[in-house]
């Protein structure tokens, strides 16, 4: 290595030291009493939710931690009752190592779970609280669960799956049938509880938009390198001692990760059962929420409020509105911005790889659909078919290298990897700016008349129409094409519009074969419990 090299190496360190500084110090993680008392925590419990938590209560015993439904804990109560929580479980046969399902909405009982079971070194399980009850039955088998913690509502989807297995109530509004957490934490005391062997496992399963939903493991409850953190809050400037409103459904990666990294951060976190977009308003104004968790169709269904409705509730607080989960159109972004303010941040992902990219709200009003930059500590590139990287504006498979990629799926296998770059499913390019363009997934590509089609261009211009309020497209087999689009629409009220002009708003802005060929007409587009369409279930229609 010659001196210049060195030189430029050792500015390169000096550099980064200095931005991990300035956006360590930034977020509020530097400050001394949240250092020492973070220290102790980890010490205490490792990387787990209990550590995180207890490391607060040292801090801020009297804080507000969690407001939800039934009120608020501050962080002191909340650590008492997750030790309870974690002492009766434990009492119940729940011990390390052992598999527990989260069939829970977002409310106390949920983040109480995984503190009890991160604290006792169990495995969690998140399920999807749209789960039918066969559909359950099946992932509790596969994944070894040897109980159930889940809500009341959930009662006739769990009982088949509890015939062989303990079940838990988190939540109940009537007289409970079986043991409740609150009998729980009621009957035991918050006595030292040793910190477990081993660390808890977490698996969160995938959305299962064209398949049945796989496990994507990881060891512990944070995890991942110091380079992969700083890059996010570097471009995504969450704060500590903020309030943080979780709206995004807790049992996804997404509002997961953003619930344990608010106990990490020391958050108030504030909890909804179900999402009501004049409610999620009333909250905000309420709690003073400067930070808010969403999936891009909350964003949709808040800007359907009439304007006035908006209007009567104060809103001035949020500082960042973080969102993920599912494709956010570009006018979607812009609407949204022009009504809250440029408060939107976007980050693109997977269960798999964690996060890839990340859209400032500058980003959102330069390039309007665009998924933004790679933080520091994440690599994506686009290769070809033979896995070589391709030049900025062409367009390919999505890879990404990071610290946060998950472990592997529980039943075998994983995502396709080359070299150490996993593939997130998705087909996109880089603009010349170095910002992330997603067109679509790859197995979502049909060749129309020997040209590659991406329903996701088609949906993200139909959904910029003043008439549409939802829409997604797929590919139908077509005999002189070998195959062609079908729009799949939902109307905004009073909006008059038919197959023709669906049509006729697509060809004059693309090419012919990207013109649907078919059109139907739905009162409500079918999507998973975080916003991403169900194509199978459209499949099922033509």
């Amino acid at each position: 290595m010659d001196v210049g090299s060195e030189r430029a190496e050792h500015e390169g360190r000096l550099a980064r030291a200095w931005t991990t500084f300035r956006v360590l110090q930034g977020a509020g993680l530097l400050q001394p009493g949240f250092l020492v008392s973070s220290i102790a925590g980890l010490r205490r419990y490792g990387r787990t939710t209990g550590g995180s938590l207890l490391a607060a209560t040292r801090r801020r015993p009297n804080a507000p931690a969690l407001i939800d439904d039934r009120g608020t804990l501050t962080f002191a109560e909340l650590w008492d009752r997750s030790q309870r929580l974690a002492q009766g479980l434990r009492a119940s046969g729940i011990k390390e190592g052992s598999g527990v399902g989260i069939l829970c909405r977002n409310h106390r009982g949920f983040l109480e779970s995984i503190t009890a079971l991160g604290l006792l070194g169990a495995d969690a399980l998140y399920l999807n609280t749209g789960f039918a009850a066969p559909q359950l039955r099946d992932v509790l088998d596969r994944e070894g669960a040897s109980a159930i913690i889940y809500d009341e509502e959930f009662e006739a989807v769990v009982a088949p799956a509890i015939a062989n297995r303990p079940g838990y109530l988190a939540w109940h509004d009537g007289p409970p049938t079986r043991t409740t957490l609150e009998q729980l934490i009621a009957a035991h005391a918050a006595g030292r509880i040793e910190k477990p062997a081993r660390m808890g496992r977490t698996t969160i399963l995938t959305s299962g938009t064209t398949g049945t939903p796989k496990g994507a493991q990881r060891t512990g409850q944070s995890s991942g390198g110091v380079d992969t953190v700083i890059g996010v809050l570097e471009l995504m400037p969450l704060r500590r001692d903020s309030t943080r409103f979780v709206v995004a459904p807790a049992f996804h990666a997404w509002g997961l990760a953003q619930l344990i990294a608010a106990v990490l951060f020391h958050c108030t976190v504030v909890l909804r059962r179900r999402f009501d977009p004049e409610d999620t308003l009333r909250a905000i104004a309420a709690t003073r929420t400067d930070e808010m968790v969403v999936i891009p169709t909350m964003l949709q269904r808040i800007l359907e409020l009439p304007p006035e409705v908006i209007r009567r509730h104060d809103t001035r607080s949020l500082r960042l509105v973080a969102a993920s989960g599912s494709a956010l159109p570009g006018e979607l972004a812009r609407r949204w911005m022009d009504t809250f303010g440029d408060n939107l941040y976007n980050l693109y992902g997977s269960t798999e790889v964690a996060q890839a990219s990340i859209a400032r709200p500058q980003d959102l009003r330069a390039a309007p659909g665009t998924a933004g930059i790679p933080p520091r500590g994440t690599l994506v590139r686009i290769l070809d078919a033979d896995g070589k990287p391709l030049p900025a504006g062409q367009s390919g498979r999505i890879f990404v290298r990071n610290s946060l990629k998950f472990s592997g799926y529980t039943g075998g296998g994983s995502k396709a990897v080359i070299g150490d770059l996993m593939a997130t499913g998705d087909v996109g390019r880089f603009d010349s700016e170095g910002r992330l363009f997603i067109e679509g997934r790859d197995d979502d590509m049909i060749i129309s008349g020997g040209e590659n089609v991406f329903p996701q261009e088609i949906e993200d211009l139909l959904s910029d129409h003043p008439a549409i309020a939802d829409v997604a497209v797929i590919g139908v087999e077509d005999s002189e094409f070998g195959q062609r689009l079908k729009a799949f629409v939902v109307r905004r009220p009073g909006a008059q519009l038919d197959a023709e002009g669906v049509r006729s708003h697509v060809r004059s802005h693309l090419a012919r074969h990207k013109v649907p060929r078919d059109v139907e007409f739905l009162d409500e587009i079918p999507r998973t419990q975080t916003g991403k369409v169900l194509k199978r279930v459209l499949r099922e229609r033509t």
